[in-house]
């Protein structure tokens, strides 16, 4: 099955463009790593197990597992209200204010947008804490969910404030060593002592240039840590995949690590999965029970899927965008299948319909991107760009991936699904209000507003 594997890894990287991949398998008590390519385009060193990838937001399974060790110790209640913990919290929904508990930042059921964006100016997360009565309430707390770094953000300066300690120090202690990570870490100076993976994207005429800032916000920052600032290797996750169906080895109390992998809220129409627990995502796949998260940073994309029914995992990591999230969807597939049995079933969009297309024709929002549908020669197009007045505040900066076609799946006309381009596969649906008329789309779990 290794070399089976390394050569659907070597193919599949092929086939993307993707210079360096690191996968890895546990199956049957047995692991099986696959390193291929190298980690630098420019400057060329063989990717190894042992290469550090930054993680982007498969963190925040981390970030909720130290909250919940000290629920589980009694230093905290996951649903008091997070102004208990941090009363100098100012949002600018009074309700959400009052109401919000470290539960919902934990679930995405707090109704924040995304991401609070140019706070990491700041620096830390108390500056970034400082600045959210500027971010937007898209829904109110508890309502529905929706994907938010910012919540993930402000839960890590919760533990800051519980345990008195930097929010990395705090994580290290209560989750990283415990767990044995010996190559995990958040400072870019670890990083630099070690091999480590340069991301990459790919320019209008093909070519791959290496991405800065190397994560996804400058050097020196530490605001989107608890939300995305994880670095490490394939080793390790599969490592952190075993303290997992372990039910946390005796460092955690094992029901607290389960309970993580309830449902607590439900996810419609989501390529994320088909619900969230806390600081996972669940799917089921054939019938099979399974709990994950990936991350996509700046040219790094992370994924990682445990069946624990099954004590299976896989980790992939990829360092070139547009692509990398695409390879490794594609390597969880191929394990999927040939270590368990399991085949996931793409949906098959309807034929395009002019009435149903002009319905949702118009211009979407979050605070950082601008999401466009538009109607072509019988097909939809979606556009989802960083907003231009943020790209120009930023010398470095992903590209926007290109307008791609998606398709209505079968139903009530709501749920779709994209069907070409680095977004290819993804799913979402339209929301409407009272009177039917459509007020938003999500896309990759998050709320996008209609304005016009």
């Amino acid at each position: 099955m290794t070399s089976e594997l390394a050569d659907f890894v070597a193919a599949t990287a092929a086939e993307f463009g993707i210079p360096g991949v690191a996968v890895g398998v546990l199956a049957n008590g047995a692991e099986t790593t696959v390193a291929h390519g190298v980690t630098s385009a420019d400057n060329p060193t063989p990717v190894t197990e042992r290469t550090l990838f930054h993680l982007a937001s498969l963190t925040k399974p981390f970030t909720a597992t130290a909250l919940v060790r000290l629920a589980a110790e009694g230093e905290l209640d996951l649903h008091a209200p997070v102004r208990r913990y941090l009363p100098e919290l100012r949002l600018a929904d009074a309700r959400a204010q009052a109401e919000i508990t470290v539960f919902q930042l934990l679930n995405h059921t707090s109704g924040l947008d995304w991401q609070l964006v140019g706070a990491e100016a700041d620096e830390t997360l108390p500056g970034f804490v400082a600045k959210l009565a500027e971010l937007k309430q898209i829904a109110p707390p508890g309502a529905r969910a929706s994907y938010s770094q910012a919540g993930y953000n402000l839960a890590g300066r919760v533990l800051e404030h519980l345990t008195g300690q930097p929010f990395e120090q705090a994580v290290t202690e209560l989750v990283l060593t415990p767990a044995g990570l010996s190559n995990t870490f958040f400072d870019l100076d670890e990083v630099l002592i070690r091999p480590f993976a340069v991301g990459h994207n790919r320019d209008e005429d093909g070519t791959l240039s290496a991405a800065r800032p190397w994560k996804a916000w400058r050097a020196g920052t530490s605001a989107n840590n608890p939300g995305g600032g994880l670095i490490s290797s394939v080793s390790d996750l599969l490592r952190w995949a075993k303290f997992q169906l372990a039910d946390g080895a005796g460092a955690l109390p094992a029901e607290a690590v389960r309970g993580m992998r309830a449902q607590t809220a439900e996810l419609r129409a989501s390529t994320l999965g088909d619900g969230v627990g806390i600081g996972w995502f669940l799917r089921e796949v054939d019938g099979v029970r399974t709990i994950g998260h990936g991350g996509s940073g700046n040219g790094q994309f992370s994924e990682l899927l445990i069946a624990p029914d099954r004590d299976f995992a896989v980790v992939s990591l990829a360092n070139a965008g547009p692509d990398g999230n695409r390879f490794n969807q594609a390597v969880l597939r191929w394990a999927l299948e040939h270590h368990l049995g399991l085949a996931q079933r793409d949906p098959e969009p309807v034929p395009f319909e002019a009435a149903r297309a002009e319905e949702v024709v118009g211009h979407y929002e979050i605070d950082a991107m601008n999401l466009d549908i538009s109607a072509d020669g019988g097909r939809m197009i979606m556009a989802v760009a960083i907003k231009p007045e943020i790209r120009q505040a930023s010398a470095d900066m992903p590209p926007d991936y290109p307008p791609a076609a998606f398709g209505f799946l079968p139903g009530d006309g709501e749920e779709y699904v994209i069907t070409e381009g680095g977004l290819q596969g993804q799913r979402g649906y339209f929301s409407r209000d009272a009177s039917g008329a459509i007020t938003g789309v999500d896309l990759s779990g998050r709320l996008f507003s209609r304005s016009r």
